[in-house]
C-alpha cells in the first residue's frame, strides 16, 4: 500500500537552504518572524532552550530535535527568562561562524545545529496545513545521527552534494513525522495517521486516488459507521474526508501538469475524474486557474 507520508513529503521536495550552529551564553532571548524557509529543525547539543511557537511554548534540551513545518512569529531563550533589554531580533555572528545569542565573551551553556530546507514544489503551503505545526521529539538518537549527516553534507564540496542532501531531508522528514510523539494532540495528517481505522483509509485514498470513494465507502474501509467515520475522520485529519481527498487528486493534478505533458482528459482519468469537463470545474475552482492554462504557465517546472 501507498504510504501517506511518504507521498506527501516526495511531494513537498525539500530542499536544504542552508544551516547553522547557534549557541547561547548567559542570559539571552531572540524573537521575530521566520520567513527565509517554511520548515526549521533544530537539534538541541548542550542545555536547554525555551520556545514560544505561535503562542505555544515549549522547552528543548539537549538530546532533542525540533521541527517547525510553518511558522510565522516565534521566540527563543534561555531557560531563565531574559530581562526586556536582553532580547535581540538576531544572533551575532562569531569569528569561528557560530550564531551566538547573549554574552558574546562568555562561555556558551548553549549549543544548537538549526537548519533551514525550501520546500519547492508549489503545492507547498497547501500540503503544510496537513502537517502540525510544532513537532518536538526527545531521546532519538537516530534522528540526531541524520540531522548532523544533512549538515556536515551541506558544508562540504563533495561531489553530488545537492542530491545526498535532498534524500537525507525526505528521510529526516519522513522519520521526524512517524517518530512524533505528539502526533496524536495537534490535528492533522499525523493524527490521523496514529488513528489504526482512519490510516486504513487514509493509505486507501493515495493508493488508490483515481476510484470514486465516498464517505460510506470510505468508512466502510475503516470499518466505521458513515457517521462516527466522517466526525472522527474530520476531527483527526482537521479536514472532512471528502475535502481532504480533493485537496490530495488537486496536488497530484498540479504536478501531473506541470511535469509530464499529458492532457487534461488523461490527467483527469489519473486523479480519480470520469471526464475532462469535470475535473476542470473542479481544478479551476480549488486552484484558481483552467487546467491548461496551469499548464502552460509551470511547463519548464522541474520533474523529479
Amino acid at each position: 500500500m501507498v504510504d501517506p507520508l511518504t507521498s506527501v513529503v516526495t511531494l513537498l521536495q525539500p530542499k536544504m537552504s542552508y544551516t547553522k550552529i547557534v549557541t547561547g551564553a548567559g542570559r539571552w532571548g531572540v524573537r521575530g518572524k521566520l520567513e527565509e524557509a517554511p520548515l526549521c529543525c533544530c537539534v538541541v547539543l548542550e542545555g536547554k532552550i525555551r520556545y514560544t511557537v505561535d503562542e505555544s511554548e515549549l522547552v528543548a534540551e539537549a538530546g532533542d530535535f525540533l521541527l517547525i513545518p510553518s511558522m510565522s512569529a516565534f521566540s527563543a531563550s534561555s531557560f531563565d527568562e531574559p530581562l526586556e533589554h536582553e532580547w535581540q531580533t538576531e544572533p551575532v555572528v562569531l569569528e569561528n561562524g557560530e550564531h551566538r545569542n547573549g554574552s558574546v565573551s562568555a562561555e556558551a551553556d548553549v549549543r544548537s545545529l538549526v537548519g533551514f530546507c525550501q520546500l519547492t514544489s508549489p503545492d507547498a503551503a497547501l500540503l503544510l496545513t496537513l502537517l502540525p505545526k510544532v513537532i518536538l521529539i526527545r531521546g532519538d538518537v537516530r534522528l540526531t545521527a541524520l540531522v548532523q549527516l544533512a549538515i556536515d553534507e551541506a558544508r562540504s564540496q563533495r561531489p553530488a552534494r545537492e542530491v545526498v542532501i535532498e534524500r537525507l531531508l525526505e528521510v529526516l522528514l519522513i522519520e521526524a513525522l512517524r517518530s512524533s510523539n505528539n502526533a496524536a494532540t495537534s490535528p492533522g495528517l499525523l493524527r490521523g495517521l496514529s488513528d489504526e481505522r482512519l490510516a486504513v483509509a487514509l493509505r486507501r485514498m493515495h493508493e488508490s486516488p483515481t476510484l470514486p470513494w465516498t464517505v460510506a465507502q470510505l468508512a466502510k474501509e475503516a470499518a466505521l459507521s458513515r457517521s462516527a467515520f466522517f466526525e472522527r475522520f474530520s476531527n483527526a485529519v482537521g479536514a472532512a474526508p471528502m475535502e481532504y481527498l480533493l485537496t490530495w487528486r488537486m496536488a497530484l493534478a498540479k504536478k501531473l501538469l506541470r511535469t509530464t505533458g499529458n492532457g487534461v482528459a488523461a490527467v483527469a482519468e489519473l486523479v480519480g475524474y470520469g471526464s475532462a469537463s469535470a475535473f476542470s470545474v473542479a481544478f479551476n475552482r480549488h486552484v484558481g486557474l483552467p487546467p491548461m492554462r496551469y499548464a502552460r504557465e509551470h511547463a519548464n517546472a522541474e520533474i523529479r
